[in-house]
């Protein structure tokens, strides 16, 4: 069963274009790895009158926008051997300067989910 990395993010408006830049090259690299899908989304309708928002649950400032974003695997054990050669990849370590992010790593949420429902429309 496939395998999902699901992140969000907290972006300044502002630094949008530097973080599609680097979502845009960063696809690249994990697809090439071995990644299957690879996704980055930014929040438009995020008003909504029930549960948490996710600017709440972000905590999203007034000049910030909240990104979703996954990388999908074939499993596990693929997501863990993508991710090993991704993280030494120079690619990546060339992009990202923890001092010159788009974003503030320290607010970024992430985990690996197990899919348990899968289905698309034919």
């Amino acid at each position: 069963m496939a395998y999902v990395d699901g992140f969000v993010i907290v972006v300044p408006t502002r630094k949008l274009p530097a973080y599609w830049k680097l979502a845009r090259a960063s696809s690249k690299i994990w697809l090439e790895l071995g990644a299957s899908e690879y996704r980055e989304c930014a929040g438009d309708d995020l008003n909504i009158p029930f549960g948490v928002p996710f600017p709440k649950l972000a905590k999203a400032k007034p000049g910030e926008t909240v990104v979703f974003s996954w990388i999908v695997y074939k499993n596990k054990a693929t997501r863990d051997r993508v991710n090993a050669r991704v993280m030494k990849d120079p690619r990546i370590l060339a992009m990202c300067d923890p001092k010159n992010m788009p974003f503030d790593m320290k607010r970024m949420s992430m985990g690996g989910f197990k899919v348990v429902v899968s289905a698309l429309k034919a």
